[in-house]
């Protein structure tokens, strides 16, 4: 597996955990977008649709397996994640067009703050403002909320997350772990 090297030359890979798109959602979605018309922004390929549980950054390679291997004690959600992402909005400070729920699953929200925690051995700390999940349609978009002749109703329903990482565009599955047990 190809990995970076840091300035100071440990190597390091880009890793976030995120909830996995079924083939005929992102298919879906992208039909859905295209329908926008969107004439700003750069659209995120359709195989890259994912729902992002917590973005790690640059993670030193060596502590992959350690990493894995905090995430194996969790106890995660009893049931598969249910989620609608039925709502599109920009989010002007980043820049990203982006589809979000209306309302969060407290699973899912328990399940973010399980990650956190697991990280914070490997001195890997929480991002400091507050979880909201939702699924980027396009990067770089400085436009207002595009009209949308039918309104967003996608229905996510997880049965593991995945551990990325992010290399040239292109998002690899690395590991992933059942939600239902």
């Amino acid at each position: 597996m190809p990995v970076d090297e840091r300035e100071t030359g440990q190597p390091f890979k880009r890793l976030f955990f995120a909830l996995p798109v079924a083939d005929a959602q992102r298919r879906a979605m992208a039909l859905w977008r295209r329908g926008l018309g969107l004439r700003n922004g750069k659209p995120v390929p359709a195989e890259n649709f994912h729902l992002t549980l917590l973005f790690l950054g640059d993670v030193d390679a060596a502590q992959v397996p350690a990493l894995c291997a905090a995430v194996n004690s969790l106890k995660g959600p009893e049931t598969p994640l249910r989620l609608a992402l039925d709502r599109l909005q920009v989010w002007p400070r980043a820049n990203v067009l982006v589809l979000e729920p209306q309302h969060t699953p407290p699973a899912l929200r328990r399940l973010v703050y399980a990650l956190e925690q697991a990280m914070l051995p490997l001195g890997i700390a929480p991002q400091a403002r507050e979880y909201r999940p939702h699924l980027t349609l396009s990067r770089d978009y400085r436009a207002q909320v595009p009209e949308a002749a039918a309104a967003p109703e996608f229905f996510l329903t997880a049965r593991h997350f995945t551990l990325y990482e992010s290399r040239k565009g292109r998002y690899w599955p690395l590991a992933e772990w059942p939600l239902a047990n």
